[in-house]
């Protein structure tokens, strides 16, 4: 906590010093603003952490294209996983059927996947799912899941499965793919979130 005292008195002596718009009191447990109103510091606080903790923050992360062990392929490009994706590929050169695993298109931690990948709203995403599952009950093109957790556990499970999860997800029951001769983390990785 006196860390975070700390910084909030540097940020508002530079705030003082700067802009002139407050002052911090003599001993530096509130501060003043030019009409002289007076406010405790861990007030000030306090309110920064509700706000903060409110707002979410953009986060700059990776997305891994991951698959079952059993797939052979260790590498794709862009323009054949879009096709997957998009369930325009059905089947492996192996000839498995192919299943897409991905979160929800609507949730923040698919933000990368449906601006990069997708190129479409997220509500035009869904209906490619549907689209893509009609007709094919027992074994759908692409599944839909709520957590990174189930996506690992169903591409584990699924032969030929792949999925889009963050890095940070990634187990040891499942392979990471090259995109395009890139891994994720490294420069020039397309998955890579801003």
């Amino acid at each position: 906590m006196a860390t975070s005292f700390t910084l909030l008195s540097l940020l508002v002596h530079e705030l003082s010093v700067v802009e002139g718009l407050c002052e911090l009191t003599h001993n530096h447990s509130s501060v003043s603003n030019r009409r002289g109103v007076v406010v405790p510091i861990r007030q000030i606080l306090s309110i920064a952490l509700v706000v903060f903790g409110c707002i979410p923050f953009a986060v700059s992360k990776d997305v891994a294209l991951v698959a079952n062990k059993a797939n052979t392929l260790k590498s794709i490009l862009m323009p054949d996983l879009l096709k997957i994706c998009k369930a325009q590929t059905t089947h492996w050169p192996d000839g498995k059927p192919v299943t897409v695993v991905i979160r929800d298109p609507a949730s923040p931690e698919m933000k990368v996947v449906v601006e990069k990948l997708y190129g479409m709203a997220p509500n035009a995403v869904e209906a490619l799912v549907s689209a893509a599952n009609h007709g094919r009950a027992n074994r759908p093109a692409i599944i839909v899941v709520n957590s990174d957790e189930a996506l690992v556990k169903r591409v584990e499970s699924t032969p030929g499965a792949v999925g889009l999860v963050d890095v940070y997800a990634i187990t040891s029951g499942i392979e990471v793919l090259k995109i395009g001769g890139k891994l994720p983390l490294e420069p020039g990785y397309p998955l890579h979130g801003n």
